[in-house]
């Protein structure tokens, strides 16, 4: 059996530009993740999840309840994609396949519809799962442009809108800077993608709702704008990739003022490109909340949570009770960190993977 745990994403400076070009800083985090497991099987089999994919109820009122709270979809059409797109990209790659079937199953503890990337998790940790099955190396598929494949999982067989950013990311771990020109992804097929310290982030936290958000539709008029060449899209693309830049500097400089201004204009900018109305009241009281407590806030996503960070214990604890009278969850971030020395395709087993979850450093770029 073989087992693949892939953590949430949490964007840290310049999203949503990575959907169009710019450039972002990215980390894994381990308080969330999500589990594939692949043993062989006589035949190929995709278990429903009991909690995700549910097809029975207790009655009709729990029906609407949980299509309300989750929506329509659960894991198992990604998992589903993921295998589809995992054949085509081997046939692409000319990667021959041994003749193995299998029996594949996931959980997640990552919270739902809130963008931290928990549907890229799930696709992330079958691709590696697969992977490591049929002993496919990263020769063969290499790493580089593993994000890119995984990403169409969802644009090309799902038709969902997404970024390059979460699938980053979750292949590389840690902290990423991530680059998207498109000059250089047309000769190279991927993007510049280079790996930070994690020792540069400050202390960060993470807020998030559990009400239902579609993560995917919040980009659609944005899109039609930039693709229509909307100048005021375009640049504001532009500034999210400079955000990114100075970002950079700042930690590398430890210079939170700085980089607590950023985190604010960051979000200032995607509220006058988006609109309040798509940002949504939920999410307008989550950054009101940390903002008023001193502390800057920006989407970690693509909305439904928030990122910020905090020196000052006491300032935390402050923002915690704040947050949790508002009926907001709160957690102090814990990056997952990626040993680029070990060997990323060897089993580590994490399936009984909790909201807080302890893989050590080496057990986790194995992992991942």
């Amino acid at each position: 059996m073989i087992t693949k745990w892939v953590g949430a994403r949490v964007g840290i400076m310049g999203n949503p530009s990575d959907g169009f070009g710019g450039k972002t800083i990215a980390c894994l985090i381990r308080n969330f993740g999500a589990t594939v497991t692949v043993r062989e099987n006589k035949t190929i089999e995709i278990v429903r999840h009991a909690q995700f994919d549910p097809l029975s109820f207790a009655d009709l009122t729990h029906l609407a309840d949980l299509a309300s709270q989750d929506g329509y979809y659960g894991g198992i059409r990604l998992l589903f994609a993921a295998c589809k797109r995992f054949s085509d990209a081997c046939r692409e790659y000319g990667v021959v396949l041994p003749e193995r079937n299998f029996v594949l199953q996931y959980d997640t503890t990552v919270p739902r519809q809130v963008g931290l990337g928990g549907s890229s998790a799930i696709i992330t940790a079958t691709f590696r799962a697969l992977m490591e099955f049929y002993g496919v190396t990263e020769e063969a598929l290499p790493q580089p442009i593993l994000p890119s494949l995984i990403l169409t999982v969802e644009t090309d067989e799902l038709g969902i809108a997404a970024g390059l950013q979460d699938r980053v990311v979750q292949v590389y771990g840690g902290l990423v800077d991530m680059d998207f020109d498109p000059n250089y992804v047309a000769v190279h097929g991927h993007g510049r993608y280079e790996r930070l310290d994690s020792e540069l982030l400050p202390p960060m936290l993470l807020a998030w709702d559990r009400c239902w958000l579609d993560s995917g539709k919040i980009h659609s008029t944005v899109r039609h704008r930039f693709n229509e060449g909307d100048p005021e899209v375009h640049s504001a693309m532009h500034t999210w990739a400079d955000y990114a830049t100075q970002a950079r500097q700042a930690m590398e400089h430890r210079d939170w003022a700085s980089l607590a201004k950023l985190l604010n204009l960051n979000f200032d900018l995607r509220r006058c490109i988006y609109g309040e109305e798509c940002i949504g009241e939920r999410n307008l009281l989550m950054i009101d909340t940390l903002r008023s407590l001193g502390l800057p806030a920006k989407f970690a996503g693509s909305g439904g949570a928030v990122v910020g960070f905090s020196e000052d214990p006491e300032q935390l604890a402050v923002a915690r009770d704040a947050l949790a009278d508002e009926g907001f969850q709160f957690t102090t971030l814990t990056c997952a960190d990626y040993d680029t020395h070990a060997s990323p395709m060897v089993i580590a087993d994490t399936s009984k993977a909790s909201p807080t979850i302890e893989v050590d450093r080496e057990d986790y770029s194995r992992a991942a």
